[in-house]
């Protein structure tokens, strides 16, 4: 009898069943003539007796770390590990002493696993812990197996689960901490029973069918509060209605409606930078959150956790990760300044980050640069920012934010990070952007998906950099980048006045040195390719534009901004007219508002986008002959519209290739 699940248990996923100490000392002991004597029972079992005397034993359909062996070692022993690395080079199927045969690809789904087979592999209690949560919903994304990346997956709110051996349990991988194991697996399965049944990518299992009591009353509440911000504009919105939406938010947090109340986080920090004149502050922006506010009320019936947010614990525990500091990006206020670390944490094949908040006393106003020799974890911050971490003491929360602590000693350890960027697997290092994108279109509109920034964040390797410049009307510098696959990336960095010396750090970072990749935030704009980058890899390392020196005095080359489609600049420019009248607000609209609008409905309606120009209409008419409370859902429906066509607009644009389009511009 043929074992073919340990067959196909390779190096790596040796590794993160125990760790790759444990695994090299394996394999050292092999090397030595120190491995096992290997046999095989009719019934499966694979035995090893060792020359220390040592005895271990592989029961079929049992997990490596409930299998037995006669030392002391807790959890999987480098007994384990040896045995099953003795049994690959002694298999028939090996071509020869140290090479296993590769196994073919596998089509298979976690679905096929029923409640019972769960109890089974996972214990009656982990299946109980999961009903709890399956009450309450959850959310999840689902990876089926592809020849290239044949392990399902499943991301889950806090955690990553994978399944690299085939119709296997007992080898499912995930990064939750040990005693919470069985627990998330068994939610995996669900989730791949769902995307099953829907045919869809991500999936919402389990939730109640009724809100949490109060939940519909914090939502509604929050909604009231935006339409009161959109009748009378944000210069009618003093320190009484900041507090208002500060209330709103404890009370949208309290009933487990995490996305809307990070919504109304956002509106808030929009008021306080317009109050305090600061740039970060956008119509645009504003009137966006107004419309995702709605946007998800509207949704809430139909999938209210994975519009509103999931019920899962706050933060979720996890085991021994290693991290690789992909860059920083530095905000903040008059008050305070912040740094968003992200991390690519390749077992799990996505990107965390973490947060570090500073009060600002007296006349303080520390640039990103003066930051960057602030401490975190026991290491500068550009350190950290540029670091393979590896920590035992790491929680994660379902927006992606993680928390590290050093515990005790030698818990976690920075070290530089090298080539990490090159060897992260290829749903983080990406060699062919288009075809990425094109996978991530099918994911739910911009306006009710979960508020995760760090899902956008990913490294792209680099082949060529094209047509480095500075948009003086834009403030922000542009460069075209190449990727493997011949696609144009647009590279587009804003100035960040918290941050001077960090536009002539990234264009000396793309022009002087041999770029490898460059980490960001992947998107789509004006039809598109658009990466906001947040790190350079070079030969000469990793530079972090916002931690950079300098003053920001260097002359950098101008270019002419970049052409448009003409139904992008029509949407963009109907969505300005609508952030217009949001800034100043429906009650207190000018001459020039109004008359901007019903422009804004002619072009539309020249351009071909009907649909779009009646429901402006609708919001100008209604402004006309029954007032601006009238007005206010004319106004969310066709910003909702016109917010989603220009995102589906966009992705459109990606399916032509580029040699049809006339080129990268």
């Amino acid at each position: 009898m043929t074992r073919a699940d340990l067959l196909v248990l390779t190096p790596e996923t040796l590794a993160s069943l125990a760790n790759r100490g444990l695994v090299k000392r394996a394999e050292k002991d092999l090397a030595a003539g120190s491995g096992p004597v290997v046999t095989t029972g009719d019934d499966g079992t694979v035995r090893g007796a060792f020359p220390d005397g040592t005895e271990a034993a592989l029961p079929a359909g049992i997990a490596l770390e409930a299998a037995d062996c006669s030392c002391a070692a807790p959890g999987v022993c480098r007994h384990r590990i040896a045995l099953v690395l003795a049994y690959q080079r002694s298999a028939p199927s090996a071509p020869d002493d140290t090479q296993v045969a590769e196994e073919p690809f596998t089509d298979w789904s976690p679905a096929e696993f029923d409640d019972d087979g769960l109890a089974t592999a996972l214990g009656r209690p982990a299946v109980t812990a999961a009903r709890r949560t399956r009450e309450r919903g959850y959310t999840a994304r689902v990876h089926r197996p592809t020849a290239t990346d044949p392990a399902p997956r499943v991301e889950l709110p806090t955690c990553t689960v994978r399944f690299p051996v085939p119709h296997e349990l007992g080898y499912a991988l995930s990064d939750a901490a040990a005693p919470l194991r069985g627990e998330v697996v068994t939610l995996a399965v669900w989730a791949f029973r769902a995307a099953d049944a829907e045919q869809a990518e991500e999936v919402t299992v389990g939730g109640r069918t009724t809100a949490p009591a109060g939940a519909d009353d914090a939502l509604r509440a929050a909604v009231a509060l935006a339409d009161e911000l959109l009748l009378d504009g944000v210069q009618q919105a003093g320190p009484v209605f900041t507090g208002s939406l500060r209330r709103a938010e404890q009370a949208l947090t309290a009933v487990s409606h995490h996305w809307p109340a990070g919504a109304v986080a956002d509106l808030r920090d929009q008021l306080e930078a317009y109050a305090a004149r600061a740039s970060r502050y956008a119509p645009e922006r504003l009137a966006l959150l107004l419309a995702e506010l709605h946007a998800r009320h509207r949704g809430a019936d139909r999938n209210r956790v994975g519009v509103l947010g999931t019920s899962e614990a706050p933060v979720t525990p996890l085991r021994r990760v290693r991290l690789v500091a992909l860059g920083c990006r530095i905000g903040g206020t008059a008050r305070d300044r912040t740094a968003e670390t992200y991390f690519a944490h390749a077992d799990a094949g996505t990107v965390l980050v973490l947060r570090k908040r500073w009060e600002l006393t007296g006349d303080q106003a520390p640039t990103g640069h003066e930051l960057s020799t602030r401490r975190l974890l026991g290491s500068p911050l550009r350190a950290l920012a540029t670091a393979n971490v590896v920590s035992e003491h790491t929680a994660r929360a379902a927006d992606r934010t993680v928390v590290l602590s050093r515990g005790r000693i030698a818990a976690t350890s920075i070290t530089p990070v090298g080539s990490a960027w090159t060897e992260l697997p290829d749903r983080l290092l990406l060699r062919d952007t288009a075809a990425h994108l094109r996978e991530a279109g099918e994911r739910p509109p911009r306006l009710i998906r979960p508020r995760v920034e760090a899902d956008a964040v990913r490294v792209i390797a680099v082949d060529t950099v094209d047509d480095i410049g500075y948009d003086p009307a834009g403030q922000r510098l542009e460069a075209v980048l190449r990727d493997p696959a011949g696609n144009p990336v647009h590279l587009r960095a804003e100035y960040n006045p918290l941050c001077p010396g960090g536009l002539d750090a990234l264009a000396a970072a793309l022009a002087d040195g041999e770029v490898h990749c460059v980490s960001g935030m992947l998107g789509r704009g004006r039809g598109r390719i658009v990466l906001d980058p947040l790190a350079v890899l070079t030969s000469e390392g990793v530079t972090v534009p916002d931690l950079a020196p300098g003053e920001g005095d260097t002359r950098l080359t101008t270019i002419r901004p970049r052409p448009s489609d003409p139904i992008t600049t029509t949407l963009e420019s109907a969505l300005t007219a609508l952030a217009d009248a949001a800034h100043h607000g429906l009650r207190h609209l000018t001459g020039t508002s109004r008359t901007t609008l019903a422009d804004t409905a002619t072009h539309l309606r020249r351009t071909g986008l009907r649909t779009a120009a009646r429901l402006v209409d609708a919001l100008t008419g209604a402004l006309h002959t029954q007032g601006a409370t009238a007005a206010v859902p004319h106004w969310v429906a066709a910003h909702i519209h016109l917010t989603t066509s220009l995102d589906l607009h966009q992705e459109n644009a990606l399916e032509t290739p580029v040699a049809e389009r006339g080129g990268s511009h």
